[in-house]
């Protein structure tokens, strides 16, 4: 069976006292194993991290950013493979894989016009005698703990804007899909990044805590459910550490009398069923505003969703693939049972 291990600036041999359980969310069976890191693995990702870092901050943010440049061409160089590899462990289909990793691709284009973001200011004669100027400095190390839902997007998110401001860098990706963040950082030092800036430490739980306690991680950056975005923004803090911690979003839509139905029962279909709906645009709740309305609405939006195309995430005509595991599945129809025993 194929093994997943971390990628790290140090030899490793891949091995590891837990594994996880990777699943094919198209069938439901093990297509993989992954190696589930701890504190000790961390303390060493840590200290490769610290050496390189400071050579990293030393070179000048118009070099930083061709760094970034280049990896976005690589990346796009790359994208079928990698849009094949997301969607073999997520689910989704191939065309919102593509997009996952494009809008994370979208960062980093930000991050190629760093020079001109990291500029300071400067004051003339703020009183007498005194000019004041201000400095941008990276703060170090930070990490990221990213969610299984947009498993290309989101890494690329926290650690390109990470990077190019300076800093190095340690991604724990969601156990559940862990293959493409190991892959970009591989194209990362394609791309002339140096090692031991950007290393992928895999794990749950314990890797999680373990980044949380580190003291020589100054920032932690979170996306997740919202119970365990306000676990992480506790612990974290109390390590004294930046951080920024997104729990799941929960968006409310409302339809106006006077609404394009043809048009909201397009933008309700696709942010509801979209990615197979694990992403925080999902769009849960929908108020139309009076009866009419509403009756109007659902004699639309019924047929069109009966119409989608659902498929294995290789189906170029599915409209939307399997869900990430079967646990996953089993939730939806749990909530959907919730809505019929309250007489939905």
């Amino acid at each position: 069976m194929r093994e997943i291990s971390h990628k790290l600036a140090f030899a490793h041999d891949g091995k590891a006292a837990r594994y996880g359980d990777v699943f094919d969310p198209n069938n439901g069976t093990v297509q993989a194993r992954v190696a589930l890191g701890d504190k000790a693995l961390l303390d060493r990702a840590v200290e490769a991290a610290r050496a390189a870092q400071p050579a990293w901050a030393a070179v000048n943010p118009q070099r930083r950013a061709r760094v970034m440049i280049a990896f976005k061409a690589l990346v796009e160089q790359n994208m079928d493979e990698l849009a094949h590899l997301l969607s073999s462990e997520h689910g989704k289909v191939i065309a919102d894989a593509r997009g996952d990793i494009q809008r994370g691709l979208e960062v980093i284009e930000f991050c190629a016009g760093i020079p001109h973001v990291l500029k300071g200011e400067y004051t003339q004669g703020a009183g007498p005698g005194i000019d004041v100027y201000s400095m941008r400095q990276p703060l170090g190390i930070g990490a990221g703990i990213t969610p299984f839902n947009f498993p290309g997007m989101i890494p690329l998110w926290m650690a390109g804007v990470a990077i190019a401001t300076g800093n190095a860098f340690i991604l724990k990706p969601s156990e559940r899909d862990p293959s493409v963040p190991v892959r970009f950082a591989e194209l990362f030092l394609e791309a002339g990044l140096p090692e031991g800036i950007l290393q992928v430490v895999q794990g749950d739980k314990e890797m999680v805590d373990a980044i949380l306690d580190h003291p020589d991680i100054a920032a932690v950056s979170f996306v997740g459910s919202s119970d365990i975005a306000h676990y992480v923004y506790r612990r974290g803090v109390e390590a004294g550490k930046r951080v920024q911690a997104m729990g799941g979003a929960k968006n409310h839509g409302i339809v106006m009398p006077d609404a394009d139905l043809d048009q909201v029962v397009n933008d309700l279909s696709g942010a509801a069923f979209g990615s197979a709906g694990e992403r925080c645009m999902a769009l849960p709740v929908v108020t139309p505003v009076g009866e009419k309305t509403a009756i109007a609405l659902r004699e639309k939006l019924i047929p069109a969703i009966e119409a989608l195309r659902v498929g294995v995430s290789t189906d170029a005509e599915a409209h939307y693939g399997p869900v990430v595991t079967a646990a996953h599945k089993q939730k939806i129809e749990n909530y959907i049972q919730m809505g019929v025993d309250e007489g939905a």
